[in-house]
């Protein structure tokens, strides 16, 4: 009978300490952004992002046929982070680098990129410890 419950208590203590284990090292409760395309890749593009503390980013080809783009972004709801809209043309050259830091003025950015090649353009949306909510969206330029 002593085999016996040291068998359960040695099954029991094991699967304790797989639990324990792999439970710990999840990080599924941790910070997280969200960024979406709401419209695009050809002609506007445009969308929302979001963030509880979190990092990230993400970049989306847009087909873009002249020279330059029209751009919006705007921080609605933020007290902390950092929003970074990153657009590079055809060549991959950058032709807008601009950010928004949270819980500051301005919370809005728009204006026009400069000069690249038209075709194939990146656009890369950068969230950095951010917490809150905006949106933001471009179109062809002239």
């Amino acid at each position: 009978m002593k085999t016996s419950n040291f068998k359960l208590l040695t099954l029991f203590c094991a699967m304790a300490l797989f639990a324990t284990t792999f439970s710990s090292c999840s990080d599924d409760d941790g910070p997280t952004v969200n960024i979406t395309v709401n419209e695009g890749p050809n002609g506007d593009i445009g969308g929302d992002f979001t963030g509880d503390g979190g990092s990230g980013s993400r970049t989306i080809n847009w087909t873009n046929n002249l020279a330059t783009a029209d751009y919006n972004a705007d921080i609605t709801a933020t007290s902390t982070g950092v929003f970074e809209l990153i657009v590079a043309d055809a060549n991959g050259d950058v032709v807008l680098n601009r950010t928004i830091t949270g819980g500051t003025e301005p919370d809005t950015i728009d204006g026009v990129t400069n000069a690249g090649e038209p075709g194939e353009w990146t656009v890369t949306i950068v969230l950095a410890s951010f917490n809150g909510d905006g949106s933001y969206s471009l179109s062809a330029g002239n």
